[in-house]
């Protein structure tokens, strides 16, 4: 059989549901329209909170030459699939008379670059984010303008740092300067943002949807489809058809509580998972899916609100992470947070994993995509919003070159990164916060 072309924005469709498909080589078509089908470079954005033990996080050397550091060396794997950043600064993350409250700046400032207004009321103020700049320019093209993923729940009214409304602890990305946008953290309702949901009410409809895998609601069209493609394609459709079906089975399955079985006529469970893990590696999984059915370019994702003082027992660390940060150089609270910081980076290791394990175009996912991995403090002891912990991975399709450690002038803003990466996206904008330029070490 002959392979037919079909549009790259190809849908398989079911009862109130939509199913994004992978680039196949049936959407490439004959060369004359390569270029125009060619894949295109998403950008995730990852935040992490409290800083990192900096001696243990950056590396020695510069260029391609330089030697990984105890905590990034977690995913030395990767090493010539992503660059380290050293000197970016978020200049507004810092106090400008406004006292106390670093942790609420740090994730306010992360991806706008604006120094938030100091209230706990309603007019809260900061800036619009890079994710949601790109949004605006790019959202259309794809179902979902982007994706806000998130770990912790948090609310957006009250304070919650030294006087600073929740609302900016609790977020990272901002469609405007007093809106910001509500993360996801349950897997389950992220995973039918991607696809859509069936049904209102509690009924026995919905009940039979939510026990039934998404694939089966497609599956008319799926055949259909299928015929249309070459041996190549057919095998890829395959192969993306289990990855669905196996994440569903995982986000199910990772809600129910140990010793309890699911009875036959209760649906799926819609909750939170009480693994730490399994729930990391379920929003990277869905991250992974919406940009390899092109569902949306743009994705941020908080492995915890700023100042989170969660526990990470299953590394040895009982006491609370944001307590841990104010360390006063003890040798004991340095050693577990540095536990902290290679747990948290090696879940990164994963999403690496997995971007690079999708071929796409000439290369793979990750080779067409930009993942930022940062936080907005450095030394959360000292609360430094100098010298931050970043990772830039992937190639952007081949625009940005990997696999050094990047040395910029102190305090080179980090907003300049974020103009380098709105360009990568055809999402071009003049300034961010307080950026002075592009970062010309990219490419």
């Amino acid at each position: 059989m002959s392979q037919q072309q079909i549009a790259r924005r190809t849908f398989l469709r079911g009862v109130g549901l939509t199913m994004g498909l992978p680039l196949l080589d049936a959407m490439m078509g004959a060369t004359a329209h390569a270029a125009a089908a060619s894949p295109p470079v998403r950008a995730a954005f990852v935040f992490f909170p409290n800083g990192a033990i900096m001696p243990s996080w950056k590396p020695t050397g510069e260029g391609e030459q330089y030697e990984l550091s105890e905590t990034i060396s977690v995913i030395e794997r990767h090493r010539s699939d992503f660059n380290v950043l050293t000197s970016l600064a978020q200049d507004n993350g810092r106090a400008k008379g406004d006292g106390a409250g670093d942790h609420a700046r740090c994730s306010s400032t992360f991806l706008t670059g604006s120094h938030p207004v100091k209230t706990s009321g309603a007019d809260i103020k900061v800036g619009v984010s890079v994710d949601q700049m790109a949004a605006e320019k790019i959202g259309h093209l794809t179902k979902l303008p982007s994706l806000e993923l998130g770990i912790e729940n948090g609310r957006n009214a009250g304070s919650c740092d030294s006087g600073y409304s929740c609302a900016y602890s609790n977020n990272v990305s901002w469609k405007n300067p007093s809106t910001p946008m509500a993360k996801e953290v349950n897997p389950r309702l992220a995973f039918e943002r991607l696809f859509g949901s069936r049904g209102d009410t509690k009924s026995a409809k919905e009940r039979d949807f939510y026990r039934k895998s998404i694939l089966d609601y497609v599956q008319q069209d799926a055949v259909l489809l299928r015929q249309r493609l070459g041996k190549t394609d057919r095998r890829k459709m395959e192969e993306y058809f289990q990855s669905v079906r196996e994440l569903e089975k995982r986000i199910a399955q990772s809600a129910v509580k140990p010793g309890r079985d699911l009875p036959a006529d209760v649906e799926s469970p819609t909750g939170v998972p009480d693994n730490l893990e399994e729930h990391i590696k379920l929003m990277y999984d869905l991250m992974v899916l919406a940009f390899r059915t092109d569902t949306t370019r743009i994705a941020s994702f908080m492995l915890g609100n700023a100042g989170s003082n969660r526990a990470y027992r299953m590394v040895g660390v009982d006491g609370g992470h944001h307590e841990l940060s104010h360390h006063r150089d003890d040798e004991e609270k340095v050693e577990q947070l540095q536990k902290v910081d290679g747990f948290l980076i090696k879940q990164f290791g994963y999403f690496l994993d997995q971007l690079k394990a999708i071929p796409e175009g000439n290369g793979n996912l990750l080779d067409q995509s930009i993942v930022l991995y940062g936080s907005g403090l450095s030394d959360a002891n000292r609360h430094r919003h100098d010298d931050l912990p970043v990772i830039l991975a992937g190639k952007a399709g081949g625009s940005i070159q990997t696999g050094r450690h990047l040395v910029m002038q102190s305090e080179t803003p980090m907003n300049n990164l974020f103009l380098s990466i709105l360009d990568r996206l055809g999402a071009e904008v003049e300034s961010i916060g307080d950026s002075s330029g592009r970062l010309t070490v990219l490419s």
